[in-house]
């Protein structure tokens, strides 16, 4: 049976457990003044974690992650590439109208210190003349006239996803912000000056740090599920001193060592978070792409010390074009690839159902006039290496399709030199009236043939009417999108989607009414919560908040479906989760149960006003 709450890190301690008077602190605000959960506008309900090889919402819902990078927040101009040429809010809706259901955001360790130590980078201008009338980025100026800078950027942006449907995770591309920093093949090792004028070196330590302030700081707003940890570690190459390596030493590059360490402290402060962790370049003697070989998987795997519900394996897959291997020097199939590289390399991780897969990064340059069917159904050694490259597209594409993994296309933003992207340009224009009315539009101009070749047909929708299906359990992802809520409702058992051959299955749709009685909500199903009622017995005691504190430290035995006599039944998670209902259950709703126990609060408790 599945479980439909997470594990916390840690069990809260015996000083969270002596109540105070206090109420809970609100998240702080950010240096800029900007609270990290401004954006927050729904029941913070969309978390996911793993079960096998699938991903899965809070209410036990299959869910499939198809998205795409946008990158730039990484290189040094600090922001997200081509705002310079269009508004983020017409962006972003137009990204969430083309069915993007996540973005993955390349930044840096040095961007993400910077905004640690309250200081982060200035941006170029994205608004002429820094103007708050005209009508392109104004979200993006300050009420002084001033550019926003990167972190304020980031937040208006997880904003923008929000108010479309989309769900975002940030990719740690290099260690200091550089246009070519994925050449560096290590998280740990290079230089920079801080804006305070410090000269930092990235340690591990300095590299675990950012991500772990991050994670606090952002765990309060469900549009940023996760953290891929580090972008492609590899070899030498690109100036590393060191390969990186994956095995059990302690090594300091051990790539699986340093990446459960990060891990453990990222699940500390948000123990929902998804972790994505890439591969090497080597492993015993078996080459990959760079952060393509997950084989040190099957014999190490990463631990953390909350279990593995919330890692995602990410490995990277490229064609010919992008550098050419021995596996593409015959008339490959998905038959030959998976024999010769792709199932021992990361496919069996899916196949024998050991952990979920998101394909960080597929992509790259296609011809002009490109006949899939004919491409497909032509060998290899008869082709260009342009149209060799589209068949390894198509092949890679269908995969993914039949075998649900999740994947980021590379990428969105054309400027990437050897690949490409989803868009060819991007166009501002203005109007006026005479009447003085501004009419203001960005257009993006899609490259149709990869769009509707090889991206559409892997984006999660609906399997007749063709809407995408979006992460958020509220909002509708883009004009021609759904919620999660609306598809398990009203799609999955009629329909279902392009998934497992079309299957059809039910879905559980719990949404909670904070406006009822006191202590009291009402499930989709019309069955009454009693909020604090965690055993169900009918009154809510100081046993209810031993309970919550049993399920949180061993989930295996209190937990829904748990081996122990006395274990939470789903009825009793719904009435456990009275701390922000709709959440995921913590050691604040264990407090929550404390605090109404001495009549300081009332339950449902809030952590903001409601």
């Amino acid at each position: 049976m599945k479980k439909f709450f997470k594990t916390a890190a840690v069990m809260v301690s015996a000083a969270a457990m002596a109540l105070t008077s206090a109420a809970p602190a609100l998240p702080a605000a950010n240096s800029d003044g900007f609270s990290a959960n401004a954006a927050v506008n729904d029941t913070n309900d969309d978390w996911l974690h793993a079960e096998g090889s699938r991903l899965y919402d809070m209410n036990g819902n299959e869910v499939w992650l198809t998205g795409a990078n946008w990158f730039g927040f990484n290189c040094t101009e600090c922001v997200p590439h081509y705002l310079w040429s269009g508004d983020i809010d017409d962006m972003v809706k137009d990204i969430a109208d083309h069915g993007v259901n996540v973005l993955r955001l390349p930044v840096s360790t040095e961007l993400l210190y910077n905004w640690m130590i309250g200081d982060p980078d200035p941006i170029q201008s994205v608004n002429p003349n820094n103007d708050p009338n005209y009508p392109i980025n104004v979200d993006l100026i300050n009420p002084d006239g001033s550019v926003m800078n990167s972190q304020q950027v980031f937040n208006v942006l997880l904003a923008k996803c929000k108010k479309y449907g989309i769900k975002a995770f940030i990719d740690i591309h290099s260690p200091e912000s550089n246009n070519s920093g994925h050449n560096y093949g290590i998280w740990y090792g290079k230089s920079f000056t801080a804006n305070d004028g410090k000269e930092v070196e990235v340690t591990t330590d300095v590299w675990i740090e950012t991500l772990a302030w991050c994670a606090e700081e952002y765990k309060g707003d469900d549009t940023l599920i996760g953290f891929d940890l580090k972008n492609e570690p590899h070899s030498t190459y690109g100036g590393a001193p060191v390969d990186a390596v994956w095995d059990d030493s302690d090594a300091p590059n051990n790539w699986k060592k340093a990446a459960e360490d990060c891990a453990d402290a990222i699940l500390a402060n948000n123990p929902n978070a998804l972790i994505l962790i890439e591969g090497v370049e080597g492993f015993e003697g078996h080459g990959a792409w760079w952060g393509g070989n997950l084989r040190g998987v099957a014999k190490y795997p990463v631990t953390p010390k909350a279990g593995t519900s919330q890692i995602v394996y990410s490995p990277h897959d490229y064609g010919p074009v992008v550098s050419d291997q021995t596996w593409f020097h015959k008339d490959f199939t998905e038959q030959t690839l998976l024999d010769d590289y792709w199932y021992d390399t990361w496919a069996y991780l899916v196949d024998k159902d050991m952990y979920p897969l998101l394909i960080g990064e597929w992509g790259g340059r296609i011809p002009a006039g490109v006949d899939d069917a004919a491409i497909m159904a032509a060998p290899a050694s008869s082709l260009d290496p342009t149209e060799k490259n589209a068949k390894w597209l198509g092949l890679i594409r269908d995969y993914m399709i039949k075998n649900h993994i999740n994947h980021t296309f590379w990428c969105l933003n054309d400027d990437s030199g050897d690949t490409g992207g989803l868009w060819k340009d991007i166009q501002f224009g203005v109007t006026r009236e005479a009447d003085g009315t501004i009419n203001a539009k960005t257009t993006i101009n899609w490259d149709t043939e990869k769009y509707d070749t090889y991206y559409y047909p892997a984006i999660w929708k609906t399997l007749d009417s063709k809407k995408f299906i979006g992460l958020d359990h509220q909002t509708a992802l883009g004009v021609n999108g759904i919620s999660l809520n609306d598809f398990y409702a009203s799609y999955a058992s009629t329909e279902g989607s392009n998934l497992d051959g079309g299957t059809k299955s039910g879905g559980s749709v719990i949404t909670t009414d904070p406006t009822t009685e006191h202590g009291q909500g009402n499930t989709s199903t019309g069955r009454l919560i009693t909020y604090g009622d965690a055993d169900c017995n009918g009154e809510v005691l100081m046993n209810d908040v031993v309970l919550i504190m049993q399920a949180l430290s061993n989930n295996d035995a209190y937990g829904v479906g748990g081996t122990a006599e006395k274990h939470l039944s789903e009825d009793g998670l719904l009435n456990a989760d009275c701390y922000d209902p709709g959440t995921l259950l913590t050691g604040m709703d264990a407090l929550a149960v404390q605090r109404f126990l001495l009549d300081l609060t009332e339950l449902p408790e809030y952590s903001g006003t409601k």
